[in-house]
């Protein structure tokens, strides 16, 4: 089983991805944790993050794998957990740069679709309905209102410790947003195929319920 979830920054995508995956018993994969692992490891060289080249070469050199740990998946970094590191502000704010480019997206869709190959999966990101995954079994697209997102985001970042300025925040999730959906090579968008899930008004736990009605629905 292949199942596909794309949607915008902030709107529990990677969450939900998650617990279904745990709930159907299948191996999940977040590919914007392989994308933010590339940008944290490129921020600790002298890379320019708007040159292609560099930034194919460092991936094509670069080993992202996913480990589960006391039921926590750990995203392994060239041995390195890097679970906690990916997800600061100036990580978030330069991983759009570096998924723009569409040499590194095809050398990341290599791997991902070796994670995939024999394995049933959910994965996660903002083109795997269109270009990892099109034979998915099934396609979500998830999201939620600039506002909730904001607000989670910024819950996220205060979990951990970081001061936040919400304006900045909604700056960020905006401009994420316009990259993400203006793209070259896999561009978020909603497609024909996809189930559009809103998760504004939704606990992640009723998302959840959501969806696996319609898996169980379906296969009925």
């Amino acid at each position: 089983m292949k199942i596909a979830i794309d949607g915008p920054a902030g709107a529990g995508k990677s969450t939900i991805a998650r617990i279904l995956a745990a709930k159907l018993g299948v191996l999940y994969i977040d590919t914007g944790a392989m994308y933010r692992a590339l940008a944290l490891k490129a921020l600790k060289t002298t890379i320019n993050l708007h040159d292609p080249q560099d930034l194919l070469e460092l991936a094509l050199h670069t080993h992202i794998h996913f480990e589960l740990n006391d039921q926590q998946q750990k995203v392994i970094c060239d041995g390195r957990d890097v679970t906690e590191a990916i997800r600061s502000p100036e990580v978030s704010a330069v991983v759009s740069q570096v998924a723009v480019h569409p040499a590194v997206r095809k050398q990341m869709v290599i791997m991902q679709r070796d994670m995939a190959r024999n394995h049933s999966v959910v994965m996660d990101g903002r083109d795997i309905g269109e270009c990892v995954l099109p034979d998915a079994d099934y396609k979500f697209y998830v999201t939620a209102s600039l506002e909730e997102r904001t607000k989670r985001r910024i819950k996220e970042l205060q979990a951990n410790g970081y001061e936040v300025d919400e304006e900045r925040v909604k700056r960020e999730i905006m401009q994420r947003d316009h990259q993400d959906s203006h793209r070259e090579v896999g561009a978020l968008k909603l497609l024909p195929d996809s189930i559009l899930i809103d998760t504004s008004a939704l606990t992640v736990d009723q998302a959840v319920t959501k969806i696996m009605k319609i898996i169980q629905g379906a296969q009925i």
